[in-house]
């Protein structure tokens, strides 16, 4: 199987970039595709995971560890009663990814599968940057927000961004050894920069 991780800052077209590669390609393409994969595997709602990736770190881990109301929990949790802590969410991730890695060629959109499947000679890690004035206007662009609104959403998940790879036990996500190419999305635009990793891939 082939597979193509793409890390990002959050509106540097990531998302936007890995569909039109696995459109190109016939690859999978898993996202937020993975929220719901992990839900079934732990067997909780996808609204669970959600949370669980919104409020990553200490406010997560005030909310599993009693501040919070247990009926709330039980609320949030599917029918069939299943659990989920930060420990859980990362030990399903890492599953869920491999196993797609090992079944299926496809592109796979943050979550940590730079990490989770480093050193594998089949997959291929991108890694996505652009200035945050830049991200701003791709936001605004793509997803129809107000700047305020756009600039609101990058600072948010720049922070959640942190705060997951936390739970990865790293801190180096941005460093470019981990990864076969960077690309500063400030210089390219879409079509180039799929153009390319469509070479590179190929090759």
């Amino acid at each position: 199987m082939a597979v193509i991780t793409i890390s990002r800052q959050f509106g540097a077209g990531g998302r936007t970039l890995g569909k039109m590669v696995a459109n190109k390609l016939g690859y999978g393409f898993y996202d937020n595709e993975l929220i719901q994969m992990v839900a079934e595997k732990a067997k909780v709602s996808k609204t669970w995971v959600e949370s669980m990736e919104k409020e990553a770190g200490g406010t997560f881990q005030r909310f599993i560890t009693g501040l919070v109301s247990r009926s709330l929990v039980d609320r949030i949790l599917s029918g069939e009663r299943g659990y989920m802590d930060e420990e859980i969410y990362v030990d399903m991730l890492q599953k869920v990814i491999t196993k797609l890695s090992e079944e299926d060629n496809a592109v796979i959109v943050g979550r940590g599968g730079q990490y989770i499947l480093q050193g594998r000679p089949d997959v291929f890690h991108v890694l996505l940057v652009s200035a945050f004035e830049d991200r701003i206007s791709f936001m605004e662009k793509h997803y129809n927000m107000s700047y305020k609104q756009a600039h609101q959403a990058v600072s948010a998940d720049d922070r959640r961004r942190v705060n997951l790879y936390r739970k990865f036990g790293q801190q180096d996500y941005e460093k470019p050894g981990l990864y076969h190419v960077v690309l500063n999305m400030s210089l390219f635009d879409l079509d180039k920069a799929c153009s390319l990793l469509l070479k590179l891939a190929r090759s």
